[in-house]
């Protein structure tokens, strides 16, 4: 399924980290490769990457192999994401081992009801801006979500 989605990874000493993630890898999970941003002031920024997806299928897993990974300090570690159908980029952080979303002012994810089967890939479902007063879609109940990982 064709679903555009922008990705940032911010994180402070992750040069050796992330170099890997800037090639193509048929081994990871998820597929895409990230560039480095570049600031206008060399060495004052220098510590992010950039890539996008798409389609959703080939981000699957993505979230969990960051977790994986050997940051040098996992507390600077923040993950950027802006599917196209969202309002704004959510913010995923290092909670306990594990990049968790962390809830932003003025916002709440909403989701879809669970495909009838595992066809099709898991949705990340939409975030949208609670403050627009624009109407806001029904969230689905817990238990009538896909409970695969979107990411």
């Amino acid at each position: 399924m064709s679903r555009f989605a922008e990705v940032v990874v911010l994180a402070l000493d992750a040069e050796e980290v992330m170099e890997p993630l800037t090639r193509d890898d048929e081994q990871r999970p998820w597929r895409g490769r990230f560039v480095q941003i570049q600031s206008q002031w060399p060495g004052s920024f220098g510590n992010g990457w950039a890539t996008e997806f798409e389609r959703m299928r080939p981000r699957s897993g993505f979230l969990e192999h960051l977790e994986s990974l050997p940051w040098p300090r996992p507390e600077s570690v923040q993950v950027l994401i802006h599917d196209e159908e969202d309002d704004c980029f959510g913010l995923w952080m290092i909670q306990d081992g594990k990049l968790v979303e962390v809830r932003l002012p003025h916002t709440e994810r909403f989701h879809e009801p669970a495909p009838p089967n595992q066809d099709s890939p898991p949705s990340p479902g939409l975030l949208r801006r609670t403050d627009t007063g624009s109407g806001l879609p029904e969230q689905t109940p817990h238990h009538s979500r896909d409970p695969r990982p979107a990411w």
